[in-house]
Protein backbone atom coordinates (compact mmCIF):
# COMPACT_ATOMS: atom_id res chain seq x y z
CA UNK A 1 0.00 0.00 0.00
CA UNK A 2 1.31 3.79 -0.58
CA UNK A 3 1.56 5.65 2.64
CA UNK A 4 1.49 9.58 2.68
CA UNK A 5 4.62 10.60 4.96
CA UNK A 6 5.73 14.18 4.67
CA UNK A 7 9.36 14.69 4.59
CA UNK A 8 10.02 18.09 3.82
CA UNK A 9 11.14 20.88 4.98
CA UNK A 10 14.07 20.39 8.14
CA UNK A 11 14.06 18.09 10.94
CA UNK A 12 15.00 14.94 11.62
CA UNK A 13 12.93 12.27 8.58
CA UNK A 14 13.16 9.00 10.63
CA UNK A 15 11.43 10.66 13.66
CA UNK A 16 8.89 11.91 11.06
CA UNK A 17 8.48 8.24 9.55
CA UNK A 18 8.42 6.95 13.01
CA UNK A 19 5.36 9.43 14.12
CA UNK A 20 3.27 9.31 11.08
CA UNK A 21 3.57 5.09 10.96
CA UNK A 22 2.86 5.34 14.83
CA UNK A 23 0.08 7.44 14.64
CA UNK A 24 -1.58 5.40 11.78
CA UNK A 25 -1.52 2.55 14.19
CA UNK A 26 -3.36 4.22 16.64
CA UNK A 27 -5.70 6.01 15.30
CA UNK A 28 -6.77 2.86 13.51
CA UNK A 29 -5.90 3.73 9.50
CA UNK A 30 -3.63 0.94 9.99
CA UNK A 31 -5.07 -1.96 11.49
CA UNK A 32 -3.87 -5.25 12.66
CA UNK A 33 -2.41 -8.05 9.70
CA UNK A 34 -2.21 -4.75 7.02
CA UNK A 35 1.36 -4.82 5.50
CA UNK A 36 3.66 -1.68 4.83
CA UNK A 37 6.07 -0.76 2.24
CA UNK A 38 9.39 -2.84 2.36
CA UNK A 39 11.94 -0.42 3.60
CA UNK A 40 13.53 -0.29 -0.13
CA UNK A 41 9.86 0.26 -1.50
CA UNK A 42 9.51 3.40 0.86
CA UNK A 43 12.38 4.94 0.58
CA UNK A 44 12.23 4.89 -3.14
CA UNK A 45 8.54 6.60 -2.54
CA UNK A 46 9.70 8.95 0.00
CA UNK A 47 13.31 10.03 -2.05
CA UNK A 48 15.49 9.19 1.32
CA UNK A 49 18.28 6.86 2.15
CA UNK A 50 16.98 2.98 3.01
CA UNK A 51 18.69 3.28 6.30
CA UNK A 52 16.51 6.39 7.09
CA UNK A 53 13.88 4.15 6.73
CA UNK A 54 14.94 1.04 8.14
CA UNK A 55 16.03 2.89 11.54
CA UNK A 56 12.19 4.04 12.05
CA UNK A 57 10.86 0.36 11.41
CA UNK A 58 13.12 -0.84 13.87
CA UNK A 59 11.86 1.44 16.32
CA UNK A 60 8.76 0.74 16.01
CA UNK A 61 9.43 -3.34 15.77
CA UNK A 62 11.18 -3.11 19.24
CA UNK A 63 8.17 -0.82 20.80
CA UNK A 64 5.68 -3.70 19.46
CA UNK A 65 3.70 -1.60 16.51
CA UNK A 66 4.76 -3.68 13.70
CA UNK A 67 6.61 -7.59 13.51
CA UNK A 68 8.74 -8.78 11.00
CA UNK A 69 7.91 -11.89 9.20
CA UNK A 70 10.85 -13.42 7.03
CA UNK A 71 10.02 -13.99 3.53
CA UNK A 72 6.74 -12.28 4.59
CA UNK A 73 7.61 -8.46 4.97
CA UNK A 74 6.89 -6.31 7.48
CA UNK A 75 3.51 -6.10 9.58
CA UNK A 76 1.00 -4.43 11.87
CA UNK A 77 1.31 -6.06 15.31
CA UNK A 78 -1.23 -9.03 15.65
CA UNK A 79 -1.58 -7.25 19.30
CA UNK A 80 -5.21 -5.21 19.82
CA UNK A 81 -4.25 -1.32 19.50
CA UNK A 82 -7.55 -0.65 18.48
CA UNK A 83 -10.64 -0.47 20.20
CA UNK A 84 -13.13 -3.27 18.26
CA UNK A 85 -15.60 -1.01 16.91
CA UNK A 86 -12.70 1.32 15.40
CA UNK A 87 -13.12 4.14 18.07
CA UNK A 88 -10.66 6.58 19.13
CA UNK A 89 -8.04 4.42 21.26
CA UNK A 90 -8.54 5.65 25.14
CA UNK A 91 -8.60 4.13 28.38
CA UNK A 92 -12.28 3.23 29.00
CA UNK A 93 -14.31 5.38 31.29
CA UNK A 94 -14.50 4.52 34.56
CA UNK A 95 -11.67 2.11 34.54
CA UNK A 96 -10.50 4.32 37.70
CA UNK A 97 -12.57 6.22 39.94
CA UNK A 98 -11.63 9.08 42.25
CA UNK A 99 -12.02 8.99 46.23
CA UNK A 100 -15.60 9.96 46.73
CA UNK A 101 -14.15 13.43 48.80
CA UNK A 102 -12.76 14.42 44.98
CA UNK A 103 -15.76 12.54 42.85
CA UNK A 104 -18.19 15.79 42.57
CA UNK A 105 -15.75 19.10 43.27
CA UNK A 106 -17.36 22.03 43.56
CA UNK A 107 -17.42 23.93 40.45
CA UNK A 108 -14.20 25.68 39.57
CA UNK A 109 -14.55 29.87 39.77
CA UNK A 110 -15.81 30.93 36.83
CA UNK A 111 -13.76 33.55 35.08
CA UNK A 112 -13.84 37.46 35.12
CA UNK A 113 -14.59 37.43 31.22
CA UNK A 114 -15.05 40.92 30.33
CA UNK A 115 -17.04 43.44 32.29
CA UNK A 116 -17.44 47.31 32.05
CA UNK A 117 -17.06 47.79 35.61
CA UNK A 118 -15.18 44.90 37.83
CA UNK A 119 -15.91 45.52 41.93
CA UNK A 120 -15.00 41.98 42.19
CA UNK A 121 -13.01 41.10 45.45
CA UNK A 122 -9.64 39.98 46.51
CA UNK A 123 -8.10 42.14 43.47
CA UNK A 124 -5.36 44.73 43.68
CA UNK A 125 -4.50 47.13 41.10
CA UNK A 126 -1.64 45.47 38.79
CA UNK A 127 -1.24 48.94 37.29
CA UNK A 128 0.27 50.51 41.49
CA UNK A 129 3.11 47.32 41.04
CA UNK A 130 6.54 49.17 40.60
CA UNK A 131 7.31 46.90 37.50
CA UNK A 132 10.33 48.54 36.38
CA UNK A 133 11.55 48.06 39.61
CA UNK A 134 10.97 43.98 40.41
CA UNK A 135 12.46 43.21 36.77
CA UNK A 136 15.63 44.94 38.08
CA UNK A 137 15.66 42.72 41.34
CA UNK A 138 14.71 39.62 39.24
CA UNK A 139 17.74 40.71 36.86
CA UNK A 140 19.70 40.98 39.44
CA UNK A 141 19.50 37.79 41.22
CA UNK A 142 19.78 35.59 37.66
CA UNK A 143 22.71 37.69 37.35
CA UNK A 144 23.90 36.57 40.48
CA UNK A 145 23.09 33.06 41.06
CA UNK A 146 24.43 29.86 40.42
CA UNK A 147 21.54 27.66 38.59
CA UNK A 148 23.51 24.82 37.53
CA UNK A 149 24.78 25.04 41.04
CA UNK A 150 22.28 25.33 43.05
CA UNK A 151 20.25 23.17 45.48
CA UNK A 152 16.80 22.11 46.32
CA UNK A 153 17.14 23.90 49.64
CA UNK A 154 18.28 27.39 48.27
CA UNK A 155 19.44 29.83 50.41
CA UNK A 156 17.12 33.00 49.55
CA UNK A 157 14.58 31.92 51.37
CA UNK A 158 16.22 32.48 54.51
CA UNK A 159 17.12 35.92 53.44
CA UNK A 160 13.50 36.21 52.56
CA UNK A 161 12.06 35.19 55.66
CA UNK A 162 14.31 37.74 57.98
CA UNK A 163 13.28 40.11 55.85
CA UNK A 164 9.71 39.17 56.38
CA UNK A 165 10.21 39.01 60.48
CA UNK A 166 11.37 42.40 60.07
CA UNK A 167 8.38 43.51 58.05
CA UNK A 168 5.48 41.92 60.55
CA UNK A 169 7.07 43.44 63.11
CA UNK A 170 7.78 46.33 62.11
CA UNK A 171 3.85 46.87 60.70
CA UNK A 172 2.05 44.24 62.08
CA UNK A 173 3.86 44.27 65.93
CA UNK A 174 3.89 40.10 65.30
CA UNK A 175 6.89 39.07 67.19
CA UNK A 176 9.12 36.65 64.96
CA UNK A 177 12.57 36.23 64.23
CA UNK A 178 13.22 34.67 60.62
CA UNK A 179 13.74 31.24 61.51
CA UNK A 180 10.26 31.57 62.71
CA UNK A 181 9.08 31.97 59.27
CA UNK A 182 7.98 29.51 56.47
CA UNK A 183 7.97 30.88 53.07
CA UNK A 184 4.67 28.97 50.99
CA UNK A 185 3.46 29.65 47.43
CA UNK A 186 0.48 31.81 49.05
CA UNK A 187 -1.87 31.91 51.95
CA UNK A 188 -3.45 28.34 51.03
CA UNK A 189 -0.54 26.60 50.94
CA UNK A 190 0.17 27.79 54.46
CA UNK A 191 -2.55 26.75 55.32
CA UNK A 192 -2.43 23.09 53.40
CA UNK A 193 0.65 22.90 55.77
CA UNK A 194 -0.71 23.76 58.85
CA UNK A 195 -3.85 21.21 58.02
CA UNK A 196 -1.38 18.40 57.28
CA UNK A 197 0.76 18.44 60.71
CA UNK A 198 -1.94 18.95 62.98
CA UNK A 199 -5.54 17.25 61.76
CA UNK A 200 -5.98 13.56 61.91
CA UNK A 201 -9.14 12.14 59.70
CA UNK A 202 -11.90 13.02 61.11
CA UNK A 203 -10.86 16.05 62.94
CA UNK A 204 -13.08 18.91 63.84
CA UNK A 205 -12.30 22.32 62.74
CA UNK A 206 -13.98 25.57 62.63
CA UNK A 207 -14.31 28.33 60.25
CA UNK A 208 -15.95 31.40 60.06
CA UNK A 209 -19.62 31.69 58.47
CA UNK A 210 -19.67 33.74 55.53
CA UNK A 211 -15.79 33.04 55.29
CA UNK A 212 -13.82 32.15 52.62
CA UNK A 213 -15.25 28.96 50.97
CA UNK A 214 -11.73 27.95 49.46
CA UNK A 215 -10.38 27.29 53.01
CA UNK A 216 -13.28 25.73 53.97
CA UNK A 217 -13.04 23.07 50.72
CA UNK A 218 -9.04 22.30 51.62
CA UNK A 219 -9.70 21.72 54.54
CA UNK A 220 -12.69 19.08 53.73
CA UNK A 221 -9.80 17.63 51.43
CA UNK A 222 -7.97 16.59 55.12
CA UNK A 223 -10.89 14.68 55.68
CA UNK A 224 -12.03 16.97 58.51
CA UNK A 225 -15.14 17.86 59.77
CA UNK A 226 -15.26 21.21 58.98
CA UNK A 227 -18.20 23.26 61.02
CA UNK A 228 -19.48 26.88 60.25
CA UNK A 229 -19.41 29.32 63.37
CA UNK A 230 -21.56 32.37 63.13
CA UNK A 231 -19.78 35.70 63.17
CA UNK A 232 -21.79 38.84 64.67
CA UNK A 233 -20.63 42.68 64.95
CA UNK A 234 -17.30 41.58 66.80
CA UNK A 235 -16.60 38.80 64.81
CA UNK A 236 -16.60 35.05 64.98
CA UNK A 237 -18.69 34.05 67.76
CA UNK A 238 -16.50 32.23 70.31
CA UNK A 239 -19.12 30.69 72.60
CA UNK A 240 -20.59 28.82 69.51
CA UNK A 241 -17.14 27.01 69.11
CA UNK A 242 -17.54 22.88 69.34
CA UNK A 243 -15.84 21.90 72.27
CA UNK A 244 -13.68 19.48 70.01
CA UNK A 245 -12.26 21.60 67.43
CA UNK A 246 -8.82 21.16 66.79
CA UNK A 247 -8.18 24.22 64.65
CA UNK A 248 -10.13 27.73 64.39
CA UNK A 249 -9.32 29.19 61.50
CA UNK A 250 -10.27 32.86 61.41
CA UNK A 251 -9.90 36.43 60.03
CA UNK A 252 -9.88 38.98 62.58
CA UNK A 253 -8.32 41.95 60.91
CA UNK A 254 -10.80 42.23 58.19
CA UNK A 255 -13.23 39.29 57.92
CA UNK A 256 -13.81 37.90 54.83
CA UNK A 257 -16.41 38.92 53.70
CA UNK A 258 -18.05 40.92 56.15
CA UNK A 259 -14.90 42.95 56.54
CA UNK A 260 -16.00 43.20 60.25
CA UNK A 261 -12.52 43.44 62.73
CA UNK A 262 -12.41 41.24 65.70
CA UNK A 263 -13.19 42.98 68.72
CA UNK A 264 -10.26 42.98 71.50
CA UNK A 265 -12.67 41.13 74.23
CA UNK A 266 -13.22 38.67 71.30
CA UNK A 267 -9.89 37.91 70.52
CA UNK A 268 -9.23 37.44 74.34
CA UNK A 269 -12.03 35.17 74.97
CA UNK A 270 -10.55 33.10 71.21
CA UNK A 271 -6.97 32.74 72.69
CA UNK A 272 -8.62 31.48 76.50
CA UNK A 273 -10.69 28.99 74.41
CA UNK A 274 -7.89 28.05 72.26
CA UNK A 275 -5.73 27.49 76.03
CA UNK A 276 -8.80 25.49 77.51
CA UNK A 277 -9.50 22.80 74.96
CA UNK A 278 -5.95 22.44 73.30
CA UNK A 279 -6.51 24.04 70.02
CA UNK A 280 -5.02 26.29 67.21
CA UNK A 281 -6.07 29.36 66.01
CA UNK A 282 -5.06 30.33 62.44
CA UNK A 283 -4.79 33.55 61.84
CA UNK A 284 -5.07 34.49 58.38
CA UNK A 285 -4.05 38.67 57.76
CA UNK A 286 -4.86 38.58 53.88
CA UNK A 287 -4.92 42.39 53.33
CA UNK A 288 -4.93 44.22 56.11
CA UNK A 289 -1.51 46.17 54.79
CA UNK A 290 -4.03 48.59 53.87
CA UNK A 291 -5.49 50.23 56.85
CA UNK A 292 -7.73 53.27 56.40
CA UNK A 293 -8.20 54.13 60.87
CA UNK A 294 -5.53 55.62 62.87
CA UNK A 295 -6.28 52.83 65.34
CA UNK A 296 -4.29 49.50 64.24
CA UNK A 297 -5.81 46.53 64.83
CA UNK A 298 -3.98 44.23 66.77
CA UNK A 299 -2.76 40.47 65.16
CA UNK A 300 -3.87 37.70 67.57
CA UNK A 301 -0.81 36.28 67.58
CA UNK A 302 1.04 39.16 69.18
CA UNK A 303 -1.57 38.28 72.02
CA UNK A 304 -0.76 34.84 72.35
CA UNK A 305 1.42 34.00 75.04
CA UNK A 306 0.88 30.53 75.12
CA UNK A 307 1.87 29.78 71.39
CA UNK A 308 -1.44 28.52 70.05
CA UNK A 309 -1.73 31.04 67.19
CA UNK A 310 -0.17 30.30 63.72
CA UNK A 311 -0.02 33.50 61.40
CA UNK A 312 -1.12 33.56 58.00
CA UNK A 313 0.10 36.23 55.40
CA UNK A 314 0.56 36.65 51.59
CA UNK A 315 2.23 39.54 49.22
CA UNK A 316 -0.79 38.80 46.96
CA UNK A 317 -2.53 41.57 47.99
CA UNK A 318 0.30 44.39 48.87
CA UNK A 319 2.12 43.22 45.60
CA UNK A 320 0.64 41.31 42.83
CA UNK A 321 -1.09 37.81 43.13
CA UNK A 322 0.70 36.09 40.38
CA UNK A 323 3.93 36.12 42.79
CA UNK A 324 2.20 32.92 44.66
CA UNK A 325 4.26 34.20 47.64
CA UNK A 326 2.95 34.07 51.31
CA UNK A 327 3.85 32.98 54.58
CA UNK A 328 3.66 31.71 57.81
CA UNK A 329 4.72 32.33 61.23
CA UNK A 330 4.45 29.50 63.41
CA UNK A 331 5.53 28.86 67.48
CA UNK A 332 8.38 26.33 67.30
CA UNK A 333 6.65 23.90 68.45
CA UNK A 334 5.16 23.46 65.16
CA UNK A 335 7.97 24.56 63.16
CA UNK A 336 10.14 21.02 62.68
CA UNK A 337 6.86 19.43 61.52
CA UNK A 338 5.56 22.28 59.44
CA UNK A 339 9.19 22.78 57.86
CA UNK A 340 9.11 18.53 56.83
CA UNK A 341 5.82 18.99 55.23
CA UNK A 342 6.93 21.62 53.02
CA UNK A 343 9.75 19.28 52.15
CA UNK A 344 7.70 16.56 51.47
CA UNK A 345 5.29 18.66 49.28
CA UNK A 346 6.94 21.40 47.50
CA UNK A 347 10.22 21.50 48.67
CA UNK A 348 11.99 25.42 48.79
CA UNK A 349 9.98 27.20 45.79
CA UNK A 350 11.38 29.70 43.08
CA UNK A 351 14.61 30.89 44.41
CA UNK A 352 15.07 33.63 42.00
CA UNK A 353 11.46 35.10 42.97
CA UNK A 354 12.41 34.48 46.40
CA UNK A 355 15.65 36.60 46.48
CA UNK A 356 14.18 39.31 44.71
CA UNK A 357 11.35 39.90 47.02
CA UNK A 358 13.83 39.47 50.05
CA UNK A 359 16.24 42.86 48.00
CA UNK A 360 12.43 44.53 47.10
CA UNK A 361 11.57 44.42 51.01
CA UNK A 362 15.34 44.92 52.16
CA UNK A 363 15.39 48.30 50.40
CA UNK A 364 12.08 49.66 51.07
CA UNK A 365 10.27 49.01 47.92
CA UNK A 366 7.43 47.24 49.26
CA UNK A 367 6.96 49.51 52.09
CA UNK A 368 6.94 52.49 49.32
CA UNK A 369 5.03 50.75 46.65
CA UNK A 370 2.19 50.05 49.98
CA UNK A 371 2.10 53.75 51.08
CA UNK A 372 1.59 54.90 47.46
CA UNK A 373 -1.05 52.66 46.85
CA UNK A 374 -2.79 52.81 49.76
CA UNK A 375 -3.22 56.56 49.12
CA UNK A 376 -4.87 55.67 45.99
CA UNK A 377 -7.36 52.78 47.62
CA UNK A 378 -8.39 55.65 50.24
CA UNK A 379 -9.14 57.46 47.75
CA UNK A 380 -11.59 54.62 45.72
CA UNK A 381 -12.64 53.51 48.88
CA UNK A 382 -14.17 56.86 49.67
CA UNK A 383 -15.49 57.14 46.55
CA UNK A 384 -17.29 53.66 47.24
CA UNK A 385 -19.12 54.31 50.58
CA UNK A 386 -20.18 57.86 49.81
CA UNK A 387 -22.12 55.86 46.58
CA UNK A 388 -23.18 53.72 48.71
CA UNK A 389 -24.20 56.25 51.05
CA UNK A 390 -27.23 56.78 48.13
CA UNK A 391 -28.33 53.79 48.77
CA UNK A 392 -28.72 53.93 53.18
CA UNK A 393 -32.45 53.09 52.37
CA UNK A 394 -31.44 49.67 50.96
CA UNK A 395 -28.36 48.66 52.15
CA UNK A 396 -26.43 48.94 55.63
CA UNK A 397 -22.54 49.12 54.98
CA UNK A 398 -20.71 47.04 57.08
CA UNK A 399 -18.19 49.14 59.54
CA UNK A 400 -14.63 48.12 58.23
CA UNK A 401 -10.93 49.54 58.94
CA UNK A 402 -9.02 47.97 56.41
CA UNK A 403 -9.06 45.39 53.23
CA UNK A 404 -9.60 46.11 49.53
CA UNK A 405 -13.77 45.40 50.15
CA UNK A 406 -16.68 47.05 51.75
CA UNK A 407 -19.68 44.61 52.40
CA UNK A 408 -23.11 45.98 52.46
CA UNK A 409 -26.33 44.37 54.06
CA UNK A 410 -29.36 44.49 52.81
CA UNK A 411 -32.14 45.90 55.13
CA UNK A 412 -34.84 43.76 53.70
CA UNK A 413 -33.57 40.33 54.80
CA UNK A 414 -35.48 38.45 52.02
CA UNK A 415 -33.87 40.55 49.19
CA UNK A 416 -32.53 38.24 46.33
CA UNK A 417 -28.64 39.34 46.54
CA UNK A 418 -28.09 36.35 43.72
CA UNK A 419 -30.62 38.26 41.53
CA UNK A 420 -29.43 41.59 41.78
CA UNK A 421 -25.82 40.61 41.35
CA UNK A 422 -26.98 38.76 37.89
CA UNK A 423 -29.18 41.99 37.23
CA UNK A 424 -25.84 44.38 38.14
CA UNK A 425 -23.80 41.84 35.47
CA UNK A 426 -26.52 42.85 32.82
CA UNK A 427 -25.33 46.27 33.07
CA UNK A 428 -21.38 45.48 33.01
CA UNK A 429 -21.04 45.99 36.86
CA UNK A 430 -19.52 42.69 38.73
CA UNK A 431 -20.09 42.42 42.25
CA UNK A 432 -20.24 39.11 44.39
CA UNK A 433 -23.55 38.26 46.48
CA UNK A 434 -22.93 37.58 50.12
CA UNK A 435 -25.19 34.61 50.66
CA UNK A 436 -23.14 32.83 48.84
CA UNK A 437 -20.10 32.58 51.35
CA UNK A 438 -22.14 31.33 53.64
CA UNK A 439 -21.49 27.70 54.75
CA UNK A 440 -24.00 26.45 57.40
CA UNK A 441 -25.43 29.53 58.94
CA UNK A 442 -29.21 30.94 57.38
CA UNK A 443 -27.62 33.20 54.24
CA UNK A 444 -28.07 37.02 54.75
CA UNK A 445 -28.48 38.84 52.22
CA UNK A 446 -25.87 41.60 50.85
CA UNK A 447 -23.23 42.44 48.36
CA UNK A 448 -19.41 42.19 48.42
CA UNK A 449 -17.78 45.03 46.80
CA UNK A 450 -14.38 45.21 45.69
CA UNK A 451 -12.22 48.80 45.23
CA UNK A 452 -9.04 47.79 44.54
CA UNK A 453 -8.77 47.09 41.06
CA UNK A 454 -11.55 49.68 39.33
CA UNK A 455 -10.34 53.14 38.62
CA UNK A 456 -11.49 56.21 40.83
CA UNK A 457 -13.17 58.17 37.60
CA UNK A 458 -15.15 54.61 37.15
CA UNK A 459 -16.37 54.49 40.63
CA UNK A 460 -18.99 56.78 40.43
CA UNK A 461 -20.32 54.79 37.12
CA UNK A 462 -20.37 51.70 38.72
CA UNK A 463 -22.45 52.62 41.59
CA UNK A 464 -24.74 54.48 38.80
CA UNK A 465 -25.28 51.35 37.36
CA UNK A 466 -25.83 49.60 41.17
CA UNK A 467 -28.33 52.28 42.18
CA UNK A 468 -30.51 51.24 39.28
CA UNK A 469 -30.60 47.44 39.41
CA UNK A 470 -30.74 47.56 43.79
CA UNK A 471 -33.56 49.78 44.20
CA UNK A 472 -36.28 48.63 44.87
CA UNK A 473 -35.02 45.44 45.26
CA UNK A 474 -35.99 41.78 44.16
CA UNK A 475 -38.06 39.60 46.95
CA UNK A 476 -38.01 35.63 47.39
CA UNK A 477 -41.15 33.43 48.02
CA UNK A 478 -39.88 32.49 51.75
CA UNK A 479 -37.43 34.61 54.17
CA UNK A 480 -33.53 33.74 54.56
CA UNK A 481 -33.34 34.49 57.54
CA UNK A 482 -30.34 36.00 59.50
CA UNK A 483 -27.06 35.53 60.76
CA UNK A 484 -26.27 38.34 62.74
CA UNK A 485 -24.23 39.49 61.04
Amino acid sequence: MDLHVSVGGRGDRTARIYLTLRAAVLDGRLVAGDRVPSTRDLAVQLGVARGTVSVAYDRLVAEGFLESRPGAGTFVTTVPLTAPDGRERRARPGAVQPLDLWDRPPAPPQGRGRVLHDLGIGLPDPALFPLAQWRREVARQLRRSRLAEATYAGRGVWRLQAEIARLLGLTRSVAAAGEDVIVTAGAQQAVDLVARVLLEPGATVAVEDPGYAAVGRLLETHRADVRGIPVDAEGLVVDALPPDARLVYVTPSHQFPTGIPMSLRRRVALLSWAVEHDAVVVEDDYDSEFRFSDQPVEPLQSLDREGRVVYVGTFSKSLLPALRTGFLVAPRSLQPGLREAKRVTTWEGDATTQGALAEFLAEGHHAAHVRRAGRVYAERRGLMLAGLGELDDVLRVVPSVAGLHVCALFRDPQTDDRAVVARAAARGVRVEALSTHFREQPPRAGLVLGFGGVDAQAIPDALRRLVEVVRPGVRQETSTGSAGV
